[in-house]
């Protein structure tokens, strides 16, 4: 009787740990300003949470992916949200290329016509190359809060740069300068292209971890690999 009851006691525990998460996260959307919760629906199991529903704007959409990753028990999401952009805030391709090139001439962060500019039925697609990766994250941005804005691809590139040798080590000193365990992530670098693999305690961790590699002088590329446990 004991062995036949252990599965069961099991499948409870884990519906109740996902329950659990899902209340938190529905809290976390609620204590978000930025995000209409009635709008989002939350699934959990076994730490993966899916989003559906509607947001009104792209940057509605995003801060509900960063609110998700800050709860704690997300081990990841998958991310089902629509556009659904009320009448007065649609606007036609060409308005929004020219509000988004607009964007990129004030934008200190991003080189000057370093960035190019696609719009098509409200998706934004940037290409383009620039020294930093900073700039290419800054580049996306700025176009998160534009009116009639759906999506945003950024296929902008890293420019190689000779000073690439021992980036490994150098990201691997200062992910452990931070509150990173050593122990639990290993840093391999090939050129410019930088992976991580091991695991962290969060999702917001694995994304931290991510931008300090970026952060190296000469990488290119940066394959994320970090589980959460």
């Amino acid at each position: 009787m004991l062995r036949s009851g252990l599965p069961l006691l099991n499948v409870r525990s884990c519906m109740s740990q996902d329950r659990l998460l899902q209340e938190a996260l529905l809290a976390e959307f609620a204590w978000e300003p930025s995000v209409t919760a009635a709008h989002i629906g939350v699934t959990a199991r076994n730490g993966i949470v899916t989003l559906s529903g509607h947001v009104e704007n792209f940057l509605e959409k995003r801060a509900a992916e960063h609110a998700a990753a800050r709860v704690k028990g997300v081990k990841a999401f998958v991310e089902k949200l629509e556009v659904q952009l009320h009448s007065s805030m649609v606007r036609t391709d060409e308005d929004i290329a020219q509000a988004a090139a607009m964007r990129l001439d004030w934008e200190v962060s991003v080189p000057r016509d370093a960035v190019k500019i696609k719009v098509e039925n409200g998706w934004v697609t940037l290409s383009g190359q620039v020294e930093w990766h900073f700039q290419k994250d800054a580049a996306e941005r700025v176009i998160h809060g534009l009116y009639g804005v759906v999506g945003v691809l950024n296929e902008t590139t890293i420019k190689p740069r000779a000073d690439a040798t021992n980036i490994g080590n150098k990201i691997d000193l200062a992910l452990h300068r931070s509150l990173f365990d050593p122990k639990t992530i290993t840093v391999t670098a090939q050129g410019g292209k930088v992976t991580l693999t091991g695991s962290v305690e969060t999702p917001a961790d694995r994304y931290t971890a991510g931008a300090t590699a970026w952060g190296a002088a000469g990488a290119t590329e940066v394959e994320n690999d970090l589980i959460i446990a």
